[in-house]
């Protein structure tokens, strides 16, 4: 049985917000989610994008996730929440997996304190449907736990 070749993680271009005079005005895309363990310990983060999208484009993203609702968030160029339990409880558990669980879209003017963009929100729609229905858990440290 011939392996299955573990795809090269989608690059997102970041770009640092960090002093107020790279602060550019709005608007930006904030997509928020979660890591949820199976003991329901949770950990969340948001990704940022410039520029927004229309509900169109966000519903396309959406049907994108397994089952609606679930990505593997070093896929798509996401910063991983699992480590933030892994250092406030002490480390991975039996109860950890890949999966992280988007909980929707917002919208802000302006960035909030110091941020990452990770790009342009038209790139968002192109990283989640290169992933489309094609999820790859491998990719996630969690799978090896």
């Amino acid at each position: 049985m011939a392996s299955r070749a573990i795809p090269k993680v989608l690059e997102v271009t970041r770009v640092s917000y960090k002093t107020p005079t790279l602060l550019a005005a709005g608007p930006y895309l904030v997509l928020d989610y979660l890591y949820c363990d199976a003991s329901n310990y949770k950990a969340y983060g948001s990704a940022w994008f410039s520029g927004t999208l229309s509900n169109e484009k966000r519903y396309e993203i959406i049907e994108c996730l397994s089952d609606r609702e679930f990505f593997v968030a070093e896929q798509v160029g996401f910063l991983p929440l699992y480590p933030d339990l892994f250092a406030k409880y002490g480390g991975p558990t039996d109860d950890d997996h890949p999966w992280h669980r988007f909980e929707g879209f917002r919208d802000e003017p302006k960035l909030i304190g110091s941020v990452d963009v990770l790009g342009d929100a038209s790139s968002l729609v192109l990283v989640f449907v290169a992933a489309r229905q094609n999820w790859h858990p491998e990719m996630s440290k969690n799978f090896y736990l």
